[in-house]
């Protein structure tokens, strides 16, 4: 029978069951082989009950898991009554039960307080803590817990922190790669280079990309392209360069690279991909997709396509299906995608000749017909102007004339849409028109000879047919009434033009004798 126990039994009202006295007895024994009572121990752990129900009750959503460690140290101090109870006899020191209890009593209260502070107070206000730092914390806890205890037990404060420097100074060179790691990860939760959730290129490898799913004391785990998990020491990570493509925004931007023949305009090529990987899978309307014209190659005209996605763990699906849109696009305009060939062309070139197609010149001459300007002309002298004559392709926002130019040639507008402007004194331009289809520009200065007098930029993609001063020349002769239409028209284009600059407040000179300036350039 354990030491201290053969009083309990002699003892009559214990016998017969008297609680008050049972107490007592029980006080006395615990004090007989331990020097310590149970209210002490029971002050203990119902303080360590307390402080652990607190923060229960006060945790935020999801956090409550973390009260684990000091749940579990609580769970171990009842084992040190019944050590007390077994062990009495075998025990040397009868005091040791008690400081075990104490000790774990104490760590438990003290991280019950730590988590309240921490997690049921603090993280209302901010963001929620890292579990690492969290673990530290906690383990400074039970370390202090320790300190405390062994100082109660009598050791020397001396020797006690002598002993924990020579054992850190051993731990420390023993565990150097390990403590290393260790300060990594806090270096990571501190700067916060990348959270969980996030894709991460954690060397200078393409192939090395995946998505942070777990950061621990020891190490960081991620999931690549592949679906295979890479775990990185933190020491590694916190020394490479990493490129995180979920910050500072969710999405990321892709590059896809197509070549077209170098006989189809940029811009019209540009418009149909935009179209094309508008609403594909994975890209994004804001930021909005481009497409540029990157370099000129041997097989044509290569064009970048930047397109922005949020889908970065299917990137590889979102470029494909971006790629597959494009190619049915293309197809449909009739555009194939190189190969990569070698063609050796013979030809005659004509400079005054342009070999166009049949549809091109009715089209051409459909357009000299819609303006009105050349009414008086008979057919053949149309077809003429249209045969003779070349059409030109300019780019959204390119300028066609310049205003105070030399000019040698007039313009019809044969598809597109284009703006006129003009300005006088270093003032800002001024709209004075906006030309379409069958419109007619440039006309002053080919039968006058001034200088341009209105600047014209295309807002879109457009076809201009330019005829040339010689072709015109050719047909005026002996074409009185075409003068006078000339001249009707010159007429209305300054009449337009003193419109638009009375608005912006500017002063027009009075034009000189436009039928008698037309036939001493073209006809005498």
């Amino acid at each position: 029978m354990p030491v201290g126990l053969e009083f309990l039994c002699e003892d009559e009202s214990f016998m017969n069951g008297d609680p008050t006295t049972a107490v007592d007895l029980m006080d006395q024994w615990f004090l007989s082989v331990g020097g310590w009572s149970t209210d002490g121990a029971l002050r203990q752990i119902l303080f360590a009950v307390i402080a652990l129900l607190v923060f229960l009750l006060t945790a935020p959503h999801g956090r409550r898991g973390l009260a684990w460690s000091p749940f579990m140290l609580l769970l171990v101090c009842p084992f040190s009554l019944a050590a007390s109870m077994l062990l009495s006899e075998t025990l040397d020191k009868p005091q040791v039960p008690h400081f075990v209890m104490h000790f774990f009593a104490l760590a438990s209260v003290l991280q019950s307080f730590l988590l309240i502070a921490l997690v049921a107070c603090w993280e209302r206000i901010v963001p929620a803590i890292p579990k690492i730092f969290l673990d530290v914390l906690r383990l400074l806890m039970i370390l202090m817990a320790l300190l405390v205890v062994l100082w109660e037990a009598g050791a020397d404060a001396g020797e006690l922190f002598a002993g924990s420097a020579v054992l850190t100074a051993v731990l420390g060179f023993a565990l150097k790669d390990t403590l290393g790691n260790v300060f990594a990860g806090l270096a990571i939760h501190a700067e916060h280079p990348f959270e969980l959730g996030d894709w991460i290129q954690y060397d200078t490898q393409p192939a090395h990309i995946g998505k942070v799913v777990e950061i621990n004391w020891r190490a960081t785990r991620v999931i690549t392209l592949d679906e295979a998990c890479v775990i990185i020491p933190n020491g590694q990570l916190a020394q490479a360069s990493i490129r995180n493509f979920t910050k500072p925004q969710p999405w990321s931007r892709r590059s896809l690279f197509v070549i077209t023949p170098y006989a189809i305009s940029p811009q019209h090529v540009q418009q149909i991909i935009l179209q094309a990987i508008r609403g594909s899978f994975g890209v994004l309307e804001h930021p909005a997709p481009s497409v540029v014209t990157n370099n000129f190659v041997e097989r044509g005209v290569e064009y970048w396509v930047r397109l922005f996605t949020n889908e970065f763990g299917a990137r590889d699906k979102v470029d494909g299906m971006a790629r597959d849109r494009i190619w049915y696009a293309l197809s449909r305009h009739g555009i194939e995608i190189p190969v990569a060939t070698q063609a050796i062309r013979l030809s005659q070139h004509s400079e005054s000749l342009e070999t166009t197609v049949p549809a091109e010149i009715e089209q051409r001459i459909a357009c000299l017909k819609m303006g009105g300007l050349f009414d008086a002309l008979p057919a053949f002298q149309l077809r003429q102007l249209a045969e003779k004559n070349a059409t030109r392709v300019y780019g959204a926002d390119e300028s066609i004339i310049r205003q105070g130019e030399a000019a040698a040639s007039m313009f019809v507008v044969v598809d597109g849409q284009l703006q006129v402007t003009a300005s006088q004194e270093n003032t800002a331009p001024v709209l004075v028109k906006i030309l379409h289809t069958g419109d007619f520009f440039g006309e002053m200065s080919l039968l006058t000879g001034s200088a341009r007098v209105a600047t014209v930029t295309a807002l879109v993609e457009s076809r201009i047919l330019e005829i040339s001063k010689q072709s015109f020349q050719a047909i005026l002769h002996g074409q009185p009434d075409l003068v006078e239409a000339l001249g009707l028209s010159l007429q209305s284009r300054l009449t337009e033009y003193e419109k638009a600059m009375a608005g912006a407040k500017q002063v027009v000179a009075e034009p000189p004798d436009l039928l008698q300036k037309i036939r001493d350039l073209f006809v005498t």
